[in-house]
Parts: structure tokens; sequence; C-alpha cells
């Protein structure tokens, strides 16, 4: 039954149907498939609840900054400024962007949110300067899903409620994970950079450092207000998403780039990407409805133990199933159904909890740039306008090696746990 929706689904897509009415009616044939079509009386009720989560707000608030950015001109001036920092380097606006991630991670905790707002800045800001739209794409999709490993961290804290376990351990665990994905990535977009001699290098033109630093000065001020109001508790992350907007508005005013249209404007597509991307959000909450009725996730777990696995063997295995659930559930629903069933297991072969949370989200976050769901492609192929396909194979590089990095959080439980130890989180 589950591979049969997963193949309607890459049959819709293919064909070339939206993705919001392929994930909508390949649920819906689900349940009828299964004898479950009594239980679609109670999706609207599921939606409502999987949608009504405070932390979802942060999305639609950081697609309006985006839109109030690029229609003020502080995307251009920020880019100027990068463009002078690391413009020497080759691929040196791809670096700018994974930079902004990282910087976004420390922000919203939601790779979804990450992309929303950086296709919606970055990814126009590259093809501007020379790059290929789908490589902007791909690049922003990738480097979106630092946001879940760096804290603050959604998933993070949901791992934490179902296991028990320390959130701020968790916090501290993300922080090496995330920058080694980072410097991964980086590495990656200098690879295709100097391979397809993307824009960048000694010869670049770049615009002079101090004009470009003096007329970025207030839009780079709005990042220190947002990340010093979470650090210093005064704002949580889906408050710090509103105060973005009303300080990137109040820096477009200062810019001169506001007025009655640019708002308007901005309202209106933030209003129409955010609908798309809710739709869609919808169809996955209606899906991991199905998947917990039909015990998808209980007989994992039989089939995993009826293996007799242990320790790495037990937790490779559970990697695998987890990259599986990652391309078809969305993270939250896939750590909700999945965790409270095959985690317990693994902490009684030893395995540390922190070291298995981040192992987890990290995998799950994979899920987020693989066909045929992944949540970041939808957003970043939705809001830059490029074919969701393609988007997929221009971000496979990306991926592989986010692949790679796991496979290092897997064997090397110090890249997890070396920072909660040296805090006092974990025992030596």
């Amino acid at each position: 039954m589950g591979w049969a929706v997963v193949v309607s689904m890459v049959i819709f897509l293919v064909s070339g149907t939206a993705i919001a009415y392929v994930a909508g009616a390949s649920t819906v044939l689900a349940y009828l498939a299964s004898d479950k079509s009594r239980y679609l009386a109670i999706l609207p009720q599921r939606i409502f609840a999987q949608l009504d989560v405070f932390a979802l707000m942060a999305m639609p608030l950081f697609i309006l900054t985006g839109e109030i950015m690029n229609r003020a001109g502080i995307t251009k001036a920020l880019i100027d400024f990068s463009m002078s920092v690391v413009g020497r380097l080759k691929g040196g606006l791809g670096h700018v962007n994974i930079m902004t991630s990282v910087f976004f991670a420390g922000i919203s905790g939601s790779a979804v949110a990450d992309a929303a707002a950086l296709s919606n800045t970055l990814v126009p800001a590259m093809e501007e300067q020379g790059y290929k739209r789908i490589y902007a794409a791909a690049v922003t999709a990738a480097s979106s899903v630092i946001g879940p490993i760096i804290p603050p961290s959604i998933i993070l804290i949901i791992y934490g409620a179902l296991m028990e376990t320390s959130v701020a351990a968790l916090f501290v665990a993300g922080i090496i994970p995330g920058l080694l994905l980072a410097f991964v990535l980086f590495a990656v977009n200098a690879f295709y950079a100097y391979r397809d001699n993307h824009p960048g290098g000694r010869n670049a033109d770049l615009p002079p450092f101090w004009p470009s630093f003096v007329k970025a000065a207030p839009a780079l001020a709005l990042p220190i207000i947002i990340v010093g109001g979470i650090i210093f508790g005064v704002v949580t992350p889906t408050e710090a998403a509103t105060l973005s907007v009303v300080t990137a508005t109040l820096v477009g005013m200062l810019y001169g780039g506001i007025d009655r249209s640019v708002i308007w404007e901005a309202l209106t597509r933030t209003a129409i990407l955010s609908g798309a991307i809710f739709i869609i959000l919808s169809a996955v909450a209606c899906l991991g409805y199905l998947a917990g009725l039909l015990q998808w996730p209980q007989q994992l777990g039989n089939l995993v133990a009826a293996g007799g696995f242990s320790g790495l063997e037990y937790l490779l295995v559970m990697n695998l199933i987890f990259l599986i659930a990652g391309m078809i559930m969305d993270v939250p629903v896939a750590l909700t159904l999945l965790v409270p069933i095959l985690a317990p297991v693994a902490l009684q072969q030893g395995i540390d909890p922190v070291h298995l949370g981040i192992v987890l989200c990290f995998n799950l976050c994979i899920g987020l740039i693989t066909p045929p769901l992944g949540g970041c492609l939808i957003v970043t192929s939705t809001v830059a306008k490029v074919n969701y396909w393609e988007l997929a194979r221009a971000v496979l590089p990306f991926a592989l090696a986010e692949l790679v990095v796991l496979g290092c959080l897997v064997l090397i439980p110090e890249l997890s746990l070396f920072l909660p130890r040296l805090a006092g989180f974990v025992s030596r």
C-alpha cells in the first residue's frame, strides 16, 4: 500500500501536475484503496491540528520579509557588501547564500522558513549576477537544511519532548554538525564555481568596501536585532520573524524604497505563496495520519526487531528507515510516528540519546531536499519558479555531500557529544 502511494505520486509529478494536487489526490486515493475512506471526514480536523502551530507563523512572515527586502532595495545593498567581502572567491554569492543559511538557522529553527526567505531574496540576486537560476535554487534548498540543526531548532524540541531528553543538550550538540554541514556545502559550491566558471575571483569587478558597507549598515542591523533578541530571550523565533518584517519595513523606508504599492504587492505575493505552501503541508498531514492508521511505523519496528540488529548495525538500519520516511513524510510527523517505536531499542543498546537525536533529526532533514515530497524542494521550486524535478537533479550533489556528513555523525559520536560534554550536559 505504501509503495502504491509513492508510485502514484511519482506518476502524477512526472505528468506535470501541480505539487499541491499531486499530494492531495494521492492521499485521498490512498484512503480509498486502503478501505479507510470513513476517516476522510476527520481530515479537516487533522489539517487544522497540523497547521495550528505557532512556529509555522514564521514561514509567511519570513516570506514577507523577503518580499519587502527585494522591493525596497535592501537585498541589493546586502549583495553589494557581501561581494565586496567574499567576491574575490569563485562562486562568492554561493558562499554568501550558505553563510546566510547559517545565520538564518539561529533565527527561525525551520528549514522550510529559511528556504522560503532565501529563495525570495538570494535566488534572484544570484541570477542577476550571472548564476543559472536552477543552480541558485539548488544552493538555497541544500543550505536551508542547516536551519533545523543549528539552534534554535523546532524538530530538536520535538525529539526532546518525545524522548525526555534535555533540549539544551540537543541545542548545544547541534552546533558542530551544523557548522560541519556548512563547511561541506562550501566545498561543493567551490567545486562547481571552478568547474562552471561562476562569477567571482581575483579579476571580479567588486564594489568598493567602505561605500558598500555604509550603504548596507542599516540592513546589516536587521539580523543583529533579531539574533540579539533571541539570544537574550526577548523574543521567540516566531516573534523574531515578526520583528524582521517591522525592521525590514523601517530599513526600506530609510532607503526610500517603501510606499503603499510596495507594501500591497509584498502582502499579495506573500498570501499567494503561503497559501500554496500550506495546501501542500495539509496534504502531507493527511498522509501522516493515514500512516498511523495503517500502522506503518509499527510494521517497520517489527521488521527491524526481527532482523536481530544491534549496536551500530541497528543505528544504520534506523537511518535507512528514517531516510525513506523523510522522503515521503513531513519531519515532525516522521519524528512523532517513528521515534517512540524505534528509539527506545537504540537506547537499550547503549546509544546516547543526544547523539541519537542529532543523527535522526539530521537524517530527516536530508529528506527535505529529496523527492517525491521534499519540503524544501517544494518551497524553493514554488518561490523561485523553477521546475521541481530539474531542481531535484540540481540539488543531488549537495544531498550526497549531506549524506557523507550524516555518515560521519553516525560513525563519530564525538561530533555530536563533544560540546554537550564540555558544557556538562552529558556525562563523560
